[in-house]
């Protein structure tokens, strides 16, 4: 008997949730965002290696932008269209990202800045004696 081998596929589930929270973290090497429900379940992510970038270019602006509109094509798939986006980092990716989100049709309730700042910092070294 020959038996017929059928590839199983995930398939993209509309989860009807309709709100959620974008976390854009920007470093100087790479941009990632992240795309959670409000409790804070991951819903997917994306950077600049996963659309195929590598090195020193996934640094660039144009591969935040890519990832960021990637992942709002996923995010509009599972039938999200509200964020919240937190960016947190000093990259180059930063306004392309939240550019790319928008663009991809999704509407951006808040943005906010959550960037760890110090209040007063390490202590300082001892002083120099000649």
């Amino acid at each position: 008997m020959n038996k017929k081998q059928y590839t199983k596929t995930k398939k993209k589930i509309n989860r009807g949730i309709l709100s959620g929270i974008a976390n854009i973290h920007c470093s100087f090497n790479n941009t990632i965002i992240t795309i959670t429900d409000i409790k804070g379940n991951v819903l997917g992510w994306s950077n600049g290696g996963t659309v195929g970038f590598k090195g020193s270019r996934k640094a660039t602006p144009f591969a935040s932008s890519k990832a960021s509109n990637s992942l709002a094509q996923e995010a509009l798939q599972m039938g999200l269209k509200n964020l919240d986006i937190r960016v947190k980092g000093f990259g180059p990716g930063r306004d392309p990202a939240i550019r790319g989100l928008y663009n991809a049709g999704l509407k951006i309730n808040s943005l906010s800045d959550v960037t760890p700042l110090p209040h007063n910092g390490v202590r300082p070294p001892k002083k120099r004696r000649i």
